[in-house]
């Protein structure tokens, strides 16, 4: 389960480019000095070597918008940029396909760290350590107005909700429709897409009443509207847990304090701040990275 198996590089180009150029005109990010204890404390082959490579899953906007093989932008690049001055290395990009080409390149050690944001879930601590940084929601995307009266799943019954194929969306959205017709209420059309950009024309074409997906990535498709298309259902749980996403690297990786007191300082010093609002991402803000925040409420 992964959230952002959401968005893949199937998006049309001129979407994200799109995405790429909202915040050309924002306040550059300010350059940082590098952290000379921070930099002691990266591996030896890292310092030597003056370079970390981070891998990518593809575009997943507007945290990561892969540009070609080796270039990235989006609010994940900033901070990997930021990140990189502290330490004192550059930090490369790399694009594969799959979280588990993702997971595999890093303990291999092809790859030093994901910056993502990818979802921490217990289940996938017990290999990989996350670098909390940011908190996500499951939203709905409706038309202007919201006619139909989306505001959380109780108001989906009977009507047509859009969802990513294979998602965790659909299998919440599948499992409040049997909720709604236990309660002998109409079940909810359910329809499954395989990209961003055809579940979000569906709702504006009125072919489906609302699309439930990730709060970050809609905020930004939805602007792309033009006030066509709003948010609902916003700061409510909507069937999921608490969402954490973040770095990743493989468990207990000398980078895991390093990364996380990189980005306190990035945090503390109001660039993190800067680079959320930059690319409109406010709502998912938290006030501290962490490792590991994801927590088993099942318990």
């Amino acid at each position: 389960m992964m959230l952002h198996t959401f968005v893949r590089a199937a998006l049309v180009a001129g979407l994200s480019a799109c995405l790429a150029h909202a915040a050309v005109a924002a306040d550059a990010i300010p350059t940082q000095t590098m952290d000379a204890k921070l930099h002691a404390r990266l591996p030896k082959e890292i310092q030597s070597a003056g370079a970390m490579t981070a891998v990518n899953n593809g575009s997943f906007p507007p945290y990561e918008i892969v540009e070609d093989a080796h270039s990235l932008s989006g609010a994940s690049a900033d901070l990997a940029e930021a990140l990189g001055q502290l330490l004192g290395v550059k930090i490369r990009h790399e694009t594969v396909s799959g979280l588990s080409g993702i997971l595999s390149g890093i303990k291999a050690g092809r790859y030093q760290f994901a910056m993502g944001p990818i979802g921490d879930f217990p289940e996938r601590q017990a290999n990989n350590d996350f670098i909390d940084y940011v908190q996500e929601f499951v939203v709905f995307a409706v038309q202007s107005g919201n006619p139909q009266r989306i505001n959380s799943l109780d108001d989906t019954c009977g009507k047509r909700i859009a969802v990513m194929a294979a998602g965790s969306a659909e299998k919440v959205i599948k499992q409040q429709s049997l909720h709604c017709t236990e309660a002998a209420k109409p079940a909810v059309q359910v329809q499954s897409f395989t990209d961003q950009a055809t579940s979000i024309l569906a709702v504006r074409s009125r072919r489906s009443d609302a699309f439930f997906s990730s709060q970050a990535p809609l905020t930004y498709f939805t602007a792309q509207t033009h006030g066509a298309l709003a948010l609902a259902g916003t700061g409510a749980r909507n069937g999921f847990r608490d969402l954490f996403q973040g770095a990743v690297v493989s468990k207990g990786s000398p980078l895991t304090g390093v990364l996380r007191d990189g980005l306190q300082k990035l945090f503390d010093n109001g660039t993190y701040a800067r680079i959320m609002k930059k690319w409109g991402l406010e709502g998912n803000m938290i006030k501290a990275p962490g490792i590991n925040l994801a927590k088993d409420d099942t318990k």
